[in-house]
């Protein structure tokens, strides 16, 4: 979700619950006045200071807050195949990789697979497989 948007995202969450920022005070503990910035888009540097922190360290937002506590449920994760197959099929469907024969990837094993990607990773500077084990 773009970040102009996520105001306007809670304030229809509220809207839906027929919550008035004083309620949704009450409920979260949050006060209604920066309840407000937030809902008119008026504050959002901490959003924008924890994508930059997850970028220079190389983690996922979502992986911070898991850690801080932010997050109740786990991840549900891929088998390292399934997600090997998803990244594949990432690479095949990027429109803006043309680089030599198109693969179809019919027949290729999953080292195959993985060189591929390793290598669309390091022509387009995207991040598709996690190097910590």
């Amino acid at each position: 979700m773009e970040e102009s948007n996520f105001g306007h995202f809670l304030k229809s969450l509220r809207e839906k619950q027929r919550m008035s920022l004083r309620e949704a005070e009450r409920e979260s503990g949050v006060s209604n006045a920066y309840i407000a910035q937030i809902e008119r888009a008026i504050d959002h540097r901490q959003s924008r200071k924890y994508k930059e922190l997850a970028k220079a360290y190389n983690v996922t937002v979502r992986e911070l807050f898991l850690r801080a506590g932010y997050l109740d449920e786990p991840e549900v994760t891929a088998t390292e195949e399934e997600a090997c197959r998803s990244r594949f099929q990432y690479v095949l469907a990027d429109p803006d990789y043309k680089l030599g024969t198109r693969i179809r990837g019919e027949g290729l094993n999953m080292e195959a697979k993985r060189g591929i990607i390793i290598v669309y990773e390091t022509l387009t500077g995207k991040k598709l497989i996690n190097t910590e084990a």
